[in-house]
């Protein structure tokens, strides 16, 4: 087991050194200028994007998952953060049209510039890492499907995260503040 742990996290530290340079920068300035931030993501992909948005929220941003009952509507000036490993989520790319109609701003996460996401969306972060289908054999990975793609949105998300607590002067202590007390 222990072998498995470290080649998946020889396999992050090789998919991190190929991230662009400036991505998480240029992700938390846009998100910074947005006057709301929705994200939105499918499956795996969508759980890091929610996990994003709590982070989002903790930071004090306008922050909102798209789908859930009380996401309010997209407006000019917003911004929508898209995960998919392919580019060609029906659901997302639905949205993405959607979005851009209304004069919202997209930011997709992706494997595949050529995909519609990666060719659509205003600002465009391109993540290393394998399709999901991975019959090719000339894959970054051991891991099935998408999770080297779904790990490395994470790490990359979490990466902005700390970059917009730098820009904004905050730590985990005024990050907790807003930390959900009802459970």
């Amino acid at each position: 087991m222990t072998n498995y742990v470290a080649t998946i996290v020889r396999e992050l530290e090789h998919a991190a050194e190929l991230l662009p340079e400036g991505a998480c920068d240029r992700l938390a300035d846009a998100i910074l200028n947005a006057d709301a931030i929705f994200v939105a993501g499918a499956g795996r992909s969508g759980l890091m994007m929610k996990a994003f948005a709590m982070r989002l929220m903790h930071l004090g941003l306008r922050a909102h998952v798209v789908g859930e009952t009380v996401t309010p509507g997209i407006s000019p000036g917003d911004l929508l953060v898209m995960g998919s490993g392919s580019g060609e989520t029906r659901s997302l790319l639905g949205m993405l049209e959607k979005a851009h109609a209304l004069q919202a701003t997209v930011a997709g996460l992706t494997i595949r510039q050529q995909s519609t996401l990666g060719s659509r969306a205003d600002l465009v972060v391109l993540l290393p890492a394998s399709p999901k289908d991975q019959s090719s054999g000339a894959d970054l990975t051991i891991q099935p499907m998408g999770s080297l793609f779904e790990q490395m949105l994470l790490i990359l998300l979490d990466a902005v995260i700390l970059r917009i607590m730098e820009m904004q002067a905050q730590n985990s202590g005024t990050m907790y503040g807003k930390h959900a007390n009802l459970e």
